[in-house]
């Protein structure tokens, strides 16, 4: 929004386009990112011996534990994620918020598959960056 100061009518800017696709962009990206969670929470609470433990860290859970954990952030992700798509503030800030936290989760997550954990935190820093940086832009279509 652009106020003329001299007559006090405020006139609407058109949003970018470029911001407006990165933003439904990282919405699709998290639903999608929220869709492989859980799926991948899926496997690892019906075939406990898929997922193999590398090195012990830190970070040790049992892999049932880590198959709630992935399920719930991914029914969270793709929530967000699907409200960010109708435009709707609270998601964008919500989806923050959640891709940290995935993006967080997925770095514990690195001794039972590194390779998908390392691509998860990609696109997590991606979509948090197209939120933070071009998110409100998507409010105004």
């Amino acid at each position: 929004m652009v106020t003329d100061h001299r007559t006090g009518s405020t006139t609407s800017t058109p949003p970018s386009d470029a911001a407006v696709g990165l933003t439904v962009f990282a919405a699709i990206t998290m639903i999608m990112v929220g869709v492989f969670q859980a799926i991948q929470g899926i496997v690892a609470l019906f075939n406990d011996t898929f997922y193999v433990v590398g090195e012990k860290w830190t970070f040790s859970f049992d892999v049932t534990t880590w198959g709630w954990i992935h399920l719930l952030v991914g029914i969270l992700l793709v929530t967000a994620g699907s409200f960010l798509l109708q435009g709707s503030l609270w998601a964008r800030v919500v989806g923050v918020g959640v891709v940290a936290v995935s993006a967080l989760l997925n770095f514990m997550w690195l001794p039972y598959y590194p390779l998908w954990g390392i691509l998860i935190i990609a696109l997590d820093v991606f979509v948090i960056w197209a939120l933070t940086a071009h998110g409100r832009d998507i409010t105004n279509v």
